[in-house]
């Protein structure tokens, strides 16, 4: 059996299996990111149901899809610290739940199953919001002759090496060009 490209985004193809929850999950997060957040969370939330729906066997296709939406969204924004009132975009954790009709606990359960299973970490680069990145620490965390340094205070050659290693997310002069230009 031939293997399908990758969709749009660049993301594997959903498993046919698991395409109706997760295009039921993902519906529901569509909605909820353009009534409360923004276009940023709903793409990190999309990958992230994604992720969920390729696993063998896929945790979408057991419980109600609010359910899993609720504690998707959670993650992502337990990972960009969402509940802090102090960021410019915020909300409580318990309002996402409300806003998907499932109560607290399942929330949090459900949230805290899907860290369990992918190893989700706090201020975890990887679902960090592309826009918050420069303000992420541990995205720019790396190794040097033993020592822990932030690779932005690192000359230029060694930040594009940690680049084409994928130790850190782009190279932050590039970042500030393209800034420029805007």
């Amino acid at each position: 059996m031939a293997r399908k490209n990758p969709n749009a985004t660049g993301e594997p193809p959903i498993p046919e299996a698991a395409r109706p929850a997760y295009e039921a999950v993902a519906d529901r997060i569509d909605g909820f990111c353009r009534e409360h957040l923004n276009e940023e969370y709903r793409m990190m939330c999309r990958k992230l149901t994604g992720i969920l729906a390729r696993k063998r066997p896929s945790p979408l296709t057991r419980g109600k899809p609010e359910s899993w939406a609720s504690g998707i969204v959670r993650v992502v924004g337990g990972a960009n610290f969402l509940g802090d009132p102090s960021q410019p975009l915020h909300l409580k954790m318990t309002d996402i739940d409300k806003a998907f009709g499932v109560s607290e606990a399942t929330g949090s359960t459900k949230a805290t199953e899907i860290r369990k299973l992918l190893k989700i970490q706090t201020l975890d680069p990887e679902w960090t919001l592309p826009s918050r990145m420069e303000d992420n620490p541990l995205a720019w965390m790396i190794q040097v002759n033993g020592l822990i340094v932030d690779a932005r205070d690192l000359p230029r050659e060694y930040q594009e090496e940690a680049y084409r290693m994928r130790l850190i997310p782009y190279i932050p002069a590039d970042r500030q060009s393209e800034d420029a230009k805007e």
